[in-house]
């Protein structure tokens, strides 16, 4: 029987992207009552099931990215030797966990998975593409829900913005009083959770001394830059080499 578990032995090589992403999660958090577009309840669930992945997994991410209900994580080490079925089946059933737990709901909720191999050359291409999917979803979420405000049902709403360039909803947004490029940072670019190290000073009563030690956070920033910026770029050239050496 074991030769029928035919894709056991797939395998990836870091380093990887394991982004993961809310399955049928429209239906699911209306029902749990959040505001539209964004919620921030909503949103500290991600960040703390993240943060949670960050401690407990057992894995070690350099970083996640994430807006609305995905989730990217970089990994530059060979999780489960780069078997492809568990890291699709373990990274997602914890966060799935985490969430549920954080939100303090009894209904269950799911994330789905897929690998991303790339070199290390091309994670700013990655983000860049992913924080503009982040703006979209932002500026479509918005022009949606505005026009649902004002009576539209959902195909209305949907047929209305359908083919709509983002100048052309930012300039429907703008008429409705609401400055898209003013909202919050984190729902335009999305945020980003990465390990800083920091020193901690001590005493060693034995000794009599100062000591001296390093230890490892979870930082939660949410006023990132964009990363097809000169800024944005900068940005990620720091991050990556203040985990080159885990």
């Amino acid at each position: 029987m074991k030769r029928r578990e035919i894709y056991s032995d797939l395998r990836c090589v870091p380093p990887v992207i394991v982004r993961i992403d809310g399955r049928n999660f429209k239906n699911a958090l209306s029902r749990m009552g959040f505001e539209k577009p964004y919620d921030e309840r909503f949103t500290s669930a991600i960040v703390d099931s993240i943060e949670s992945f960050f401690k407990k997994s057992g894995l070690s991410p350099v970083f996640a990215y994430t807006f609305s209900d995905e989730i990217s994580f970089f990994f530059r080490d060979n999780a489960f030797e780069g078997r492809i079925e568990k890291i699709d089946s373990i990274v997602p059933s914890f966060i799935s966990s985490a969430f549920t737990m954080a939100l303090n709901q009894e209904e269950p909720v799911s994330f789905d998975s897929r690998v991303i191999s790339l070199h290390e050359e091309e994670i700013r291409e990655y983000l860049v593409w992913r924080q503009d999917e982040a703006w979209r979803n932002c500026i479509n979420s918005y022009a949606y829900y505005t026009l649902l405000s004002e009576g539209m049902d959902e195909k209305e709403a949907a047929f209305h913005l359908k083919r709509k360039k983002s100048s052309d909803m930012h300039e429907l947004l703008f008429e409705k009083g609401i400055n898209i490029a003013k909202v919050p940072a984190w729902q335009r670019r999305g945020i980003m959770i990465l390990k800083k190290n920091s020193e901690i000073e001590g005493f060693n009563p034995h000794l009599n001394v100062k000591t001296t030690s390093t230890r490892t956070k979870v930082y939660i920033d949410r006023d990132i830059p964009l990363f097809s910026s000169e800024e944005g770029e900068i940005f990620l050239r720091k991050l990556l080499a203040l985990n080159v050496n885990e």
